[in-house]
Order: C-alpha cells, then structure tokens, then sequence
C-alpha cells in the first residue's frame, strides 16, 4: 500500500472524491459510511478484517457499533480535517465489503 498525502484537501477535492465513492456521506469535515449486517458476529468479524490494513497505513477509522450496525468515520485526526489517506482507507474498506 502506498502511503498517501496528509495534506488537507479542498472543498472541490473533497467533494469530487466523495462523488467518486458509493454510500460515503460527507459529515462536517469527516466522511462516514454505515453499513448494517446480518447479526453482530458478522458486524464485528468485519471490524476484525479492517485491522491489519488500518495499521499498515497507520491510519484508523472512528467505529460505532450498534448490534448489526456499524458506523465507520473517517478523518486525519492529526490534521483536523479530510486528506487523500482518508479515502485510500475508504477504498479500501469498500473492497473489503466487496469481498464478502
């Protein structure tokens, strides 16, 4: 994995990659995507697969977890706002989904 810009992106940046992304919805200056699974098992056997990816880019989601429901919310934290890291982890998040 490549490591990606932690500059912070413009408005038009922004907006032209969430765009580009199914079901990531812009909240303030975070991205956040809820996705619903068949039962909790399932919910955090998906938060487990995310681990090691995460590390590798040492890049984490903020994760709420309500039964089935889970709630990933992206955002550099040490930048205050949305860089390219934050959708190179919302890509690959997706292709994790796509794999199940």
């Amino acid at each position: 994995m490549t490591k990606a810009s932690r500059d912070l992106l413009t408005t038009d940046e922004i907006n032209s990659e969430i765009q580009a992304r199914n079901g990531w919805k812009l909240v303030g200056n975070k991205i956040e995507k809820h996705l619903k699974f068949k039962d909790f098992g399932a919910g955090m056997d998906f938060i487990s697969m995310l681990v090691k990816p995460a590390d590798e880019l040492d890049h984490h989601p903020d994760i709420r977890i309500v039964y089935n429901q889970v709630t990933l919310t992206l955002f550099t934290h040490d930048r205050g706002g949305l860089t390219a890291l934050d959708f190179e982890l919302a890509d690959l998040i997706d292709r994790e989904i796509q794999s199940k």
